[in-house]
């Protein structure tokens, strides 16, 4: 069962997803400066309507495993230790502990 941050950052990952295009569009209305400032302040303040998690900067790479915020290897979604863990289990396809 995941834990709170991790279902958090679920959460927000797909709320982010539903409302990107959209956001997106207003964003570059109200940077446009060949429109008119009315235009460009009606984008602004549509911008501010959205809600905290439809910003992409909420969105954290966590652990999938234990919710740990840090040392995330990104093409796993796994922190390190995790990693580590089953790459020795050998459940992480194409991953061996290196010997030398």
């Amino acid at each position: 069962m995941p834990n709170a941050r991790v279902l958090r950052d679920i959460k927000a990952r797909n709320i982010v997803k539903a409302n990107e295009v959209l956001r997106r569009a207003y964003l570059y209305v109200a940077r446009n400066e060949t429109l008119s400032p009315q235009v460009r302040h009606q984008a602004q303040l549509q911008l501010n309507t959205f809600g905290k998690y439809t910003r992409p900067t909420t969105v954290k790479n966590r652990c999938t495993e234990s919710g740990r915020g840090r040392g995330i290897i990104s093409e796993f979604a796994l922190c390190r230790y995790q990693f580590r863990l089953k790459a020795l289990k050998l459940e992480l396809p194409g991953v061996r502990k290196a010997s030398w």
